[in-house]
């Protein structure tokens, strides 16, 4: 397994995680599976999406933003309950086919990882998934 480490930034903020991802899989030598992509943390997220358009993570972010918002009464004493949820909307992994060496991404997608309650030092698990 290899750990990705990331310092986001800003209190939100969207990372693209693709080029780490991929080297994760080259380094390992593997042909042929899966890459399990993970984050262990409750107020953050992974998701792949367009990554061609900056525009597409904008979006998602505003809407995330709306659908969750930081003002309403929540009962998490520590004020981070925004993120906690976004977390769940999100999803905390993806599993990505690994053929030939190559992660099987579609033309535009890429690898996020979404930042919710930053800045902070974010681990992310890459784990190689043998066929």
């Amino acid at each position: 397994m290899t750990t990705l480490q990331f310092k986001t930034p800003a209190t939100r903020v969207t990372v693209d995680i693709t080029a780490g991802v991929t080297e994760a899989a080259r380094a390992s030598g593997v042909q042929d599976g899966a890459v399990l992509v993970y984050c262990p943390h409750t107020t953050a997220g992974i998701y792949i999406n367009e990554g061609a358009d900056p525009d597409v993570v904008a979006d998602v972010e505003a809407f995330l933003e709306e659908a969750v918002p930081q003002g309403r009464p929540y009962r998490h004493r520590e004020g981070n309950s925004p993120a906690h949820i976004r977390s769940i909307l999100t999803g905390n992994a993806v599993t990505i086919p690994l053929a030939a060496g190559r992660v099987m991404l579609g033309r535009w997608q890429h690898v996020f990882l979404a930042e919710f309650d930053g800045p902070r030092t974010r681990d992310v698990y890459v784990q190689i998934l043998k066929t």
